[in-house]
Order: structure tokens, then C-alpha cells, then sequence
């Protein structure tokens, strides 16, 4: 019952903290850890505590989905640099730095528990990135290249650390067989997501419910996240494998699932972010606990950690600069502004928590794991500094560097894309044997209606500042009364609903479709 108070308060605590960064512009997964760190050093909150081996699996399936779904198999075939080069060989070069400055500091550590805490602090946390930068007036290219570096990254990570326990626990070594190990797991779990990702598609062929088919999405990242462990495959590659190719059969017919889901993942995000950056904040109190006053020895070797993440992050961007960027066609970073804010964003999270929390306690021999509460404190350490610090100064330092704005190449895409779109639906039209059978007046209405689909971007307009400027403003009034008509029509079917004799789903089928027309106002 104490878990499912956390729980409730987490959720509405959530919804609060999301109220207050949006009037205060700052992320809330940031001002959410702060919130719940605050108040779990309480007197008065009960200590409850989470089993580590839950987090990953309760927590990154769905936001590692929620992340893929806004990315596609081409955005990582034109950015594969950016993925060998951010998500493996910088997770890996961190892995290599960290432990050997800790096996150096803290020589009782041993070199498989030195790897582990590299392994434990290397990965940047894609829902971080994504909940930060997102909100933040952030270059396109920038943007794309944290998120496809923030959805592989934690499959390195992972294999890593576990390779690395195993050898701490055991008393062995950790070997270069660790590689074949994550590329067999990595190929594995891409059959794995794309067998999900046609399974998804049968049923929801087989379920006419619409919320049904939106649910079966929030299944599917758990279903093959587990069965990917099980099988000692990447449950990371697989969700995301799952997220894009589901994202490749999308069906043209399914606006109105894409519109449900597309909602219901919003949703489904926002209170998975919120309570895993929750139950972050609150174990920084359980970890303060345990350590006590032994964290004060720690600290020369905590800063040393924290300097040495930031620093190899620093140099790799400066060295991929000098390289010509992680894209020939699309040089990111394209200078040391965008250096320092890729450097920036290189924000630890959920993982590097849950990792750190994961960390047996004993050996097979049944002796304690050496220096395990030095490598707890010190991935908390690197979790506070990569997060908090630059998740609140983010906004201002994008204020102060004034990075040029990409979004031109953005809007020329829109257009592009819109111009394409209204050549195929007057074709459509044209071509559609219904479309012969109606009257030429009726014909003349429906090609009108497509011919509105460009009207925004005809090139006698957009060449004009003066005329886009007053088009838009008309066509901004035309909307308000759009939408004040439309208000009126819900009042006066909201007021039927509560009438005696009215059915309240056939009210609701009505306000469902003055909703979507709401949403979809046709010019």
C-alpha cells in the first residue's frame, strides 16, 4: 500500500512539476528528481525502496519506444556515423577513460569493477536528451544526432557492465569476447523487434477496437524487452527495432489510430518520465543513507570521475569537429558552439541509476564486492552533475550562444513534402470512378478542397513577406471563428447530453467529430 502512495504522489507530482517548467521554462524530469529528492529527506515519508532489477525493465521499454517512434529506418541510414561514432565508440572510449583513472585512484577497486563504473557513467540518457533538448530552441541537426546517439548507446552500455559483474563476481577477467557477445545479442534482438513488430501488425488486423489496437503498442515494448533477455539479447535494440518498424508499415487508412495513439503515447511519456525521475530523486536519499559519512573519502575520486565523463565527451566532439562532423553531408558539430552544446547534453539518467543500483553485493566466494558503495556514490555523483547542472542552464546557454537556425531547411521540407501530397490528391480526385458519378459542381468542390492543401505555400505568396504575413492573418481570423462556431456547436450538444431521453454515446460520437474537425480545420 506504501509503494502505491509513492506511486499516486509520483503521478500527480508529475502533472504539478510539468505545470511549473512550463511557466518557468525549465525541463521537468530535472525539476522532478529535485522535487522528489527534496521531499523524500522528509521525516515523515516511509522509506521505500525499489528492487534495482526493476528499474530498467519497468521504465526504458516504454520510453525508449516513445523515443524511437519519432525517428525512422532512414534517419539511421543516413546517420549512421553519428551512431558508430556517439552511441560505440564514445560509450566505449568513456568505459576505457573512467576505468582506468578509478583503477588508478582506487587500486582495491579492481579492473572488472573499474570497467563496471565506466560502464555504469558512459551512456547519455536518451529520455534526458530528449525531455531537455526538446525543449529548447535547439538546431534540427542537433537534435536528430542526440536522439539517434541516446537510442543505442545503452545497449553498449549494458553488455559491458554485465560482462564486467560477471568478471567482479567470479574473480575473472573481462575479455574481447564481450564484442562477438553484443554483436550476436544486437542481431538477435533486431529478429526479435521485427517479429514483434509483425505481430503487432496481425493483431491489431485481428482487433476492430480501436483503444485495443493503441494498447497493443504499449504491450509490445515490455513483451520484447523481456523475451530479449531471456534470449541474452539487447532488450534496447529490440524496442527500438520495434518502434521503427512499426513505424514502416503504418497504413495510410490509419489516421484515426494515429491520432488516438499519438495521444495516448503523450500521455503514457509524460507519467513514465515523471515517476522514473521520481524514483531517482528518492534514491539519492537512500544512497546518502548508506554511505554516510564515508562519501567524504570519496570525493577526490567522484570529481575525478565526473571531470574525466565531461572532459572525454569534450575532446570526442572536438575531435569529430576536426574530422569534418558525424555526417559528411551534414557536418554536426558544424563548429565549437555546437561543441559545447553537444558536450552539454551529454545528460546521465534512468540507467546510469539503475546500473548502479544493480551492483551485486557480494562475490561467489560470499566476500563483499570491493568498493561497490565508492562505485554507487560516484555514478550518483555523475548523475547530479551531467543532469541537473546542465538541464537547468541549458536554456540560457542557447540564449547566450545564439546558434543559427536550421529550421529554414525544416519548412522547406513542409513544403516540399505539401506540394507532393495536393499533386497526388488532385490526381486521386481526377481519377476516382466515384468522383465521375457526382455532379461537375460537386467534382469542381472536391478539387477546391485539395487545391487548399498548398495554399499556404504557393510560390507568388511565399516569396512575398508582406503577402504570407496577411495571408496568415486572415487565415488565423478565419480559424478563430472556426473554432468559436465550432465551441458553440459542443455547448449545444454537451447541454443535449445531460438532457433526459439523449444517449450519451451518441452525443459522444458527435463531439468526437466536431473534435477532430476542431483538430483538422479545413481551410
Amino acid at each position: 500500500m506504501e509503494f502505491m502512495i509513492l506511486l499516486v504522489g509520483l503521478l500527480f507530482g508529475t502533472v504539478v512539476v510539468v505545470g511549473l517548467g512550463e511557466r518557468i521554462r525549465l525541463p521537468y524530469p530535472v525539476l522532478m528528481l529535485l522535487f522528489s529528492a527534496g521531499v523524500a529527506f522528509l521525516p515523515f515519508i516511509p522509506e521505500i525502496r525499489i528492487d534495482p532489477e526493476l528499474i530498467l525493465p519497468l521504465f526504458l521499454p516504454p520510453l525508449l519506444f516513445a523515443a524511437a517512434q519519432r525517428s525512422s529506418w532512414s534517419v539511421f541510414r543516413f546517420r549512421w556515423r553519428s551512431l558508430v561514432l556517439l552511441a560505440v565508440l564514445l560509450v566505449a572510449v568513456t568505459v576505457a577513460a573512467v576505468a582506468g583513472l578509478t583503477w588508478w585512484l582506487v587500486p582495491s577497486l579492481g579492473i572488472p569493477a573499474a570497467i563496471a563504473l565506466g560502464a555504469i557513467v558512459a551512456p547519455p540518457d536518451p529520455v534526458a536528451v530528449e525531455s531537455v533538448a526538446g525543449k529548447v530552441s535547439m538546431p534540427r541537426r542537433l537534435v536528430s544526432t542526440l536522439q539517434t546517439e541516446g537510442l543505442f548507446n545503452d545497449a553498449i552500455a549494458i553488455v559491458i557492465f554485465q560482462a564486467a559483474v560477471a568478471a567482479a563476481v567470479s574473480g575473472g577477467d573481462v575479455g574481447w569476447g564481450i564484442v562477438p557477445a553484443f554483436l550476436l545479442g544486437a542481431a538477435g534482438a533486431v529478429l526479435l523487434g521485427l517479429g514483434m513488430a509483425w505481430l503487432v501488425g496481425a493483431l491489431n488486423r485481428f482487433v476492430p477496437n480501436l483503444v485495443a489496437r493503441s494498447a497493443t503498442t504499449l504491450v509490445a515494448p515490455y513483451a520484447v524487452y523481456l523475451l530479449a533477455e531471456e534470449a541474452h539479447c539487447s532488450g534496447v535494440v529490440a524496442v527500438v527495432v520495434t518502434a521503427l518498424e512499426l513505424g514502416r508499415r503504418a497504413r495510410p487508412q490509419d489516421s484515426e489510430e494515429r491520432l488516438t495513439r499519438a495521444a495516448f503515447w503523450d500521455v503514457v511519456e509524460l507519467l513514465t518520465t515523471g515517476v522514473a525521475f521520481g524514483l531517482v530523486g528518492i534514491e539519492m536519499r537512500y544512497v546518502i543513507q548508506d554511505e554516510g559519512a564515508d562519501l567524504l573519502g570519496f570525493v577526490p575520486g567522484i570529481a575525478v570521475v565526473c571531470a574525466a565523463v565531461l572532459l572525454v565527451r569534450l575532446l570526442w566532439m572536438m575531435a569529430i569537429l576536426r574530422l569534418g562532423g558525424t555526417e559528411r553531408r551534414n557536418k554536426v558539430p558544424g563548429s565549437l558552439k555546437e561543441v559545447l552544446v553537444l558536450t552539454w547534453c551529454g545528460m546521465r539518467g534512468l540507467a546510469t541509476l539503475a546500473l548502479a543500483l544493480a551492483l551485486p553485493a557480494t562475490t561467489e566466494a560470499g566476500d563483499p564486492l570491493p568498493e561497490r558503495n565508492f562505485v554507487i556514490a560516484a555514478a550518483c555523483a555523475v548523475l547530479l552533475v551531467t543532469l541537473v547542472g546542465p538541464g537547468l542552464t541549458l536554456p540560457w546557454l542557447m540564449r547566450r550562444l545564439r546558434l543559427p537556425d536550421d529550421h529554414a531547411a525544416l519548412e522547406r521540407q513542409e513544403r516540399a513534402l505539401a506540394r507532393r501530397a495536393q499533386q497526388v490528391a488532385l490526381k486521386a480526385v481526377r481519377n476516382s470512378t466515384a468522383a465521375q458519378q457526382l455532379p461537375p459542381e460537386r467534382r469542381a468542390v472536391l478539387a477546391k478542397r485539395m487545391e487548399s492543401l498548398h495554399t499556404l505555400l504557393e510560390s507568388d505568396v511565399e516569396d512575398d513577406p508582406e503577402k504570407m504575413r496577411a495571408l496568415r492573418q486572415t487565415l488565423s481570423v478565419m480559424d478563430e471563428v472556426q473554432r468559436q462556431a465550432l465551441n458553440a456547436a459542443r455547448r449545444e450538444v454537451l447541454a443535449a447530453r445531460k438532457a433526459p431521453g439523449t444517449d450519451p454515446e451518441a452525443a459522444d460520437l458527435v463531439l468526437r467529430r466536431l473534435d477532430l474537425r476542431t483538430v483538422t480545420l479545413d481551410r
